[in-house]
């Protein structure tokens, strides 16, 4: 079995971001970068299927040559090998990216692709459902491990891999559900899937050993032409300063005539 499992660059998201005076972006100087949490856990869960019935597992990231720090991660907590393919957030929407992971599918021919069910800095949840899409494979998103009533760990596997097909559960509205696919086959991974492992010393040092590819789009043969433009981003705006009221009276008041929330 081979499954390719993403392990996207991300900015941290507990770190402060600022933007660009000329709102093209954010400014990258000084800012923190991680690998995206929900690709933590499509790479744990890749392992944990390794561990358990034998795979090869490629992590994937498309950057520049700083993501190689994402990827070194990413065998350090135990895949066997990984690629990164040239581009910059800048010139990439969700679109381009599954794109790219067709031919990457075409030329690796894996089993399972293992996507975190969406990035942290984006947030699109896009690339998953148009891959499945492009490809004509089945598809299984926001696949996770929901607790019981009682607060005990369910007893049915978030993802399980028998036969020839993947049997997963997911969330949905309300609850959680079941399905099945046949392999090949895309999933998505949600946070409640797993508990990612922190790789140990030995396995940081033996991962930058490990086998690096670096490719191009136009090696991949893929038309880097977007689908999506980003016109400008835009500040949040800044939260207004409380009132205090002396009376239920006058909170009700401003609640019905001003917030307008009653």
């Amino acid at each position: 079995m081979k499954i390719l499992v993403s392990a996207k660059r991300v900015t941290d998201p507990d770190a402060r971001i600022r933007l660009r005076s000329d709102l093209s972006g954010i400014e990258a100087e000084g800012l923190e970068f991680k690998l995206n949490p929900f690709c933590e856990n499509a790479i744990e869960e890749a392992l944990r299927i390794q561990e358990t019935q034998g795979a090869e597992v490629v992590a994937v990231c498309i950057g520049d040559d700083k993501a190689n720090a994402e990827l070194v991660r990413a065998m350090a907590m135990g895949a066997d090998r990984s690629i990164r393919v040239e581009g910059t957030d800048a010139a990439l929407d969700s679109d381009l990216v599954a794109r790219i992971f067709v031919k990457l599918a075409e030329k690796e021919k894996p089993d399972v692709i293992l996507l975190g069910k969406q990035a942290v800095d984006g947030d699109s949840n896009q690339v998953g459902q148009l891959l499945a899409e492009y490809l004509g494979w089945g598809l299984a998103t926001f696949v996770s491990h929901p607790k019981g009533s009682a607060g005990m760990t369910s007893p049915d596997p978030g993802l399980q891999i028998a036969g020839g097909k993947v049997k997963a559960m997911r969330e949905v509205d309300g609850g959680s559900e079941v399905v099945e696919v046949s392999l090949p086959a895309v999933v998505t991974a949600d946070l409640r899937l797993n508990e990612p492992r922190l790789p140990k010393l030995p396995n940081i040092i033996k991962a930058k050993r490990k086998p690096l590819e670096q490719i191009s789009m136009a090696d991949l043969g893929v038309d880097p032409t977007l689908k999506v433009k980003t016109v400008r981003y835009a500040n949040p705006p800044e939260r207004k300063a409380g009132i205090k009221v002396k009376t239920v009276e006058e909170l009700v008041d401003k609640l019905l005539n001003e917030a307008k929330v009653l």
